[in-house]
């Protein structure tokens, strides 16, 4: 026998290859119908990205993080007439918005930089294009995703609110009134008992005071 062992038995690797056939040739195939039958997939599932345009205020994060270079913008500056400001400000404003989904890598850190949530994620897959260069979707295409986009989960009944959440309460409920941020109180904490007043001290006996000095 050489180092090899049993391997250098002749036929024994066709053997072993057999007998794996054999023994799914037994099992029920649980292969899915596809496109007859819809796969069922998470709801966070990485599809396509969706753009929420007016969201974008072209701050370029997306653009410049991306580890692929497949996100393309373009935008203009225009005025803005602030009534009784002494001057107009500047706004920008988005012409462009194309990703090329020949070369994104799904790896979604433009999703998590992006600080206005203008991009998301969908469950969304099937966008398979015959031409290459049809896999270049621009902002308007992008914008058509944002109706397959998931809902976004649940907020925790006994969380903390958001701040965007305590900041529209405090608005909404106007100045000098409390918010449910400032007013509620986890039911594990228990209100402090209010001080009681400690005993005097004991002082030594000593003669009674006497109120009318002798004359």
């Amino acid at each position: 026998m050489t180092e090899n062992g049993d391997r250098d038995v002749p036929g024994k690797g066709l053997l072993d290859g057999l007998a794996v056939t054999l023994k799914t040739m037994a099992k029920r195939s649980t292969t899915q119908q596809y496109p007859d039958v819809q796969p069922d997939l998470p709801p966070r599932s990485r599809g396509v990205i969706a753009l929420s345009e007016e969201n974008c205020t072209v701050c370029m994060l997306c653009a410049r993080e991306c580890p692929d270079w497949c996100i393309y913008i373009d935008s203009h500056k225009e005025e803005v007439v602030v009534p009784g400001a002494a001057r107009s400000r500047q706004r920008n404003v988005l012409d462009k918005f194309d990703i090329d989904f020949a070369l994104c890598m799904y790896c979604g850190i433009c999703i998590e930089v992006c600080p206005f949530d203008a991009l998301h994620w969908t469950p969304e897959f099937e966008y398979a294009e015959t031409d290459v260069l049809s896999l270049l979707h621009d902002k308007n295409r992008l914008g058509e995703w944002m109706r397959t986009v998931p809902p976004p989960p649940a907020h925790d009944v006994l969380g903390e609110p958001s701040k965007e959440e305590a900041t529209a309460a405090r608005k909404a409920a106007g100045p000098g009134a409390a918010t449910a941020a400032k007013t509620s109180r986890p039911s594990s904490v228990r209100p402090a008992s209010p001080p009681t007043a400690s005993p005097a001290p004991d002082r030594p006996p000593g003669p009674a005071a006497n109120p009318e000095r002798e004359q």
